[in-house]
Order: structure tokens, then C-alpha cells, then sequence
């Protein structure tokens, strides 16, 4: 066909013009048009939110909540932060991306800040959390290859039980989660699951000679907030180094002061050899991941061999250190320590006053309650009720695994706010009864 037949109207989804369409103004307008347009692939509270600062949300309506989900610890630094979002505006008017194909001024300064500040060598900067594990898996099936001597196709990856990464193909071929893996397979070969928290599991898997790296979270975000016995962590480490296989810390959640400490692992003073982040690394305002290890690891891959359109874009970087730079210019990790130990002690009260409240566990202001009744098969239904009477009081929570509430604010959070929140959260308990 020639320019010349080409038709002359244009058809009429190329009309539709943004300033055409309705803007929701209530609740639920707003929830009937994502549902109508939208996949449904998450179960959201019923409340619309509109705008936030700092560890507090408003809906459309003008209610207050305080937020005490961080949108999955990705808002560590507060909502709208103030130095973040000038770094954002400052930059994204300045140069927002370039891809790869040529050099920026900032991924290097980037770069050298983040493996300065954590001790690695090099970091390799991707987007979201996924692709930042994503790529650990493939850095260390080529160490293996490369370095270790592994057979080509024959490396192998230990996960644990429980473990949450993402839901790419990859991700889900290591989980243990039904709703994750049910109607998606094939899934990826090459993959070993044993149980969480368990050495002597992790010495049997990691004997195999083709075990290229063992991935794992320090603190089980996804999975409720599951917490290892105390020395878990030195043994992971001293297994993978007796067995020449890569330690990867998957820090996503738990990374960037999230525990009372820039990384989990910081609390057993142990050193992974291959640290991957996110979430907060964005500081609540834009997508940023990495990947951080030594040379030995990080220069197996060669140009052509692993990418990223945005990955490291001028925006995320500058983002990125505006973001690590205010968790420490502020005391928000030593915050999380002061305000954990606080909300922590607040909850076991409330667990002494209602048996609904099975166990509280945590660490700085990751933390979660367990909650259940003598009815176990209705622990799922108790737990997303209770979240909904916490957001009729003014606290925004959400279930995990069904009979688990995380409690997750920001790590601004102050005294007062968290005393307000465990008020909130009592009326919300009593007035299930």
C-alpha cells in the first residue's frame, strides 16, 4: 500500500485525549473505574489515597491514615520527602535518561557512592526489585561457570521455603507459594528449595558440586515476617565460603535501614558476596535496584551480556543517593531501632489484652502480629477484617499469607505517631468483639 492509500481519519482509540477522560473524584468512582479498566491481579483495601507526607496518607475524601505498610518498605524515607523529590524534579529537568548507549554524568558517582558506603567492589544498576535478583542469579551462574568451573547448563541456585523475590518466571519458579506458581509453569530448571532457617539443610544442598549461589532473605518479608535463629546468618556465610558458592542477600525489603541497620546482615556483622536492593533505594519516588559484589563476580559479564533501558538513568541515580543520603543525614536508622523497640512493646501489651493476637515479631520497624481465634480456617477472614477496622481508625495495614499483619512505617516516623497507631489499632481490635 502507498502513502497515498493510506485511510485519512484517525481511528477513534487515537482520539481519546487524556484532558477527555473522567477523573474520579470519590472513592468509589475511583475503585469502579480500576476495576473496570484495570487487571486484577492485587486485592486492594477499599480506600483511595491522594495524596501523602511523611509517615501519613489522605484519601480522596481528605480522611488521614497513617501509613504502616511503606508501600512494602519502598517509602523508608517518608512520603513526598522533600530533598528526594527536589533531587527527582531537579534532575528529570536537567537529563532523564539516556539508556547505556552512552555515558552519563552521575552513574559513576553513583556507583563509587554505593560501593564506597556498603564495600563492594561494583554495582550493576537495574529498575525494580525483580530484575535486580533476577540478575544476581545470572551473575552467579556465570561465576560458576567462569570462575568456579561448573559444567556449561549444569549450575544450580539454593532457595529457601517462604522466599519472595518477585513473580517473573524466574522468581516464581523458586517459590513455595501455590497462588504464585499455579497455571504459570514451565518453570526454570536448575533450582533447589530447602527450609528456611535450617544450617544443616543448607550444608546437604550446598555439598552438591554445581551450586553456584544461595540466595535467601535475612528477614522473610513476604512470608510474615519470618525471623531466623540468631547466628543464621554467620552460618550461611561460613557454609558458602567453605563450599566455594555464592552468599546473595536479597535486601530488598529488608535493606536500607528498613532493621536498624543500613543491611540485615549488619546485624551479625556478616558480609555477603553479592547484596541486592530496591524498594527504599528510590526513596518512594521512582524505581531504582541494584546488584553490588566484587570483581571476581561483577566482571564476568561482558558488554552485550546483560542491560537495561532505564537502569541506571540519570534520574535514578540522583534519586538514589538523595534517598541513602537522607536515611543517614536524619537518623532514620536509629530511628527504626528506637520506634521498633516502641511499637514492638506496644503490641505485646495489646497481645496480653486480646487473644486474637497470637505472637508479635519483628525487628527495628519490620514487624508483623499473627493473628488467629479458635476457629483456625477463619484466621485468613479475621485478619483482613481486623485490617479493615484498622483502616476505619486511621492505620493503613494489610494481611500476608492470610493470618499475618505487617507493620511496616515509615522510618520517620515519631514517638507520638507510633502511640497514635497503637491507640488506632486497639479501638480496631475491640471493636471486633
Amino acid at each position: 500500500m502507498s502513502s497515498l492509500d493510506l485511510p485519512t481519519e484517525v481511528p477513534a482509540r487515537a482520539r481519546l485525549h487524556s484532558t477527555n477522560q473522567h477523573h474520579p473524584n470519590s472513592t468509589s468512582e475511583a475503585i469502579d473505574l480500576e476495576d473496570r479498566f484495570g487487571t486484577h491481579n492485587y486485592h486492594p483495601l477499599p480506600v483511595v489515597l491522594k495524596k501523602g507526607r511523611g509517615s501519613r496518607v489522605w484519601d480522596v475524601a481528605g480522611l488521614e491514615y497513617l501509613d504502616f505498610l511503606s508501600a512494602y518498605s519502598a517509602v523508608n524515607q517518608g512520603h513526598a520527602h522533600p530533598r528526594i523529590v527536589g533531587a527527582l524534579t531537579e534532575q528529570a529537568s536537567e537529563l532523564s535518561l539516556c539508556s547505556r548507549a552512552f555515558h552519563h554524568n552521575l552513574l559513576g558517582q553513583y556507583a563509587q557512592y554505593m560501593t564506597q558506603l556498603l564495600g563492594y567492589d561494583r554495582l550493576l544498576p537495574m529498575n525494580t526489585g525483580v530484575e535486580a535478583a533476577e540478575s544476581a542469579v545470572k551473575l552467579a551462574r556465570r561465576w560458576a561457570y567462569d570462575v568456579k568451573g561448573v559444567a556449561e547448563n549444569q549450575a544450580v541456585m539454593v532457595f529457601v521455603a517462604g522466599n519472595f523475590w518477585g513473580r517473573s518466571i524466574g522468581a516464581i519458579s523458586s517459590s513455595t507459594d501455590p497462588s504464585a506458581r499455579r497455571g504459570f509453569g514451565p518453570f526454570v530448571p536448575g533450582y533447589k528449595i530447602i527450609p528456611y532457617n535450617d544450617l544443616k539443610a543448607l550444608e546437604v544442598a550446598l555439598a552438591e558440586p554445581n551450586v553456584a549461589g544461595f540466595m535467601f532473605e535475612p528477614i522473610q518479608g513476604e512470608a510474615g515476617v519470618v525471623m531466623p535463629d540468631p547466628g543464621y546468618l554467620t552460618g550461611v556465610r561460613t557454609l558458602c565460603t567453605q563450599y566455594r558458592v555464592l552468599m546473595i542477600a536479597d535486601e530488598i525489603q529488608t535493606g536500607m535501614g528498613r532493621t536498624g541497620r543500613m543491611l540485615a546482615c549488619d546485624h551479625e556483622h556478616v558480609r555477603p558476596d553479592l547484596v541486592v536492593l530496591g524498594k527504599a533505594l528510590g526513596g518512594g519516588v521512582y524505581p531504582v535496584s541494584a546488584v553490588l559484589g566484587d570483581d571476581e563476580v561483577m566482571l564476568t559479564l561482558k558488554p552485550g551480556e546483560h542491560g537495561s533501558t532505564f537502569g541506571g538513568n540519570p534520574v535514578a541515580c540522583r534519586v538514589a543517593m538523595e534517598a541513602v543520603s537522607v536515611l543517614q543525614d536524619e537518623g532514620l536508622i536509629e530511628n527504626a531501632i528506637e520506634r521498633g523497640e516502641q511499637l514492638r512493646a506496644g503490641l505485646i501489651a495489646l497481645q496480653r489484652e486480646f487473644s486474637v493476637i497470637l505472637k508479635v515479631r519483628g525487628q527495628g520497624l519490620l514487624n508483623a502480629i499473627v493473628v488467629g481465634n479458635e476457629v483456625e480456617e477463619q484466621a485468613d477472614d479475621l485478619a483482613w477484617n481486623l485490617c479493615l477496622r484498622m483502616m476505619e481508625h486511621g492505620v493503613l495495614a494489610k494481611p500476608t499469607h492470610g493470618h499475618i499483619i505487617r507493620l511496616a512505617p515509615p522510618l520517620c516516623i515519631s514517638t507520638a505517631e507510633v502511640d497514635q497507631a497503637l491507640d488506632r489499632i486497639r479501638k480496631a481490635i475491640a471493636s471486633l468483639n
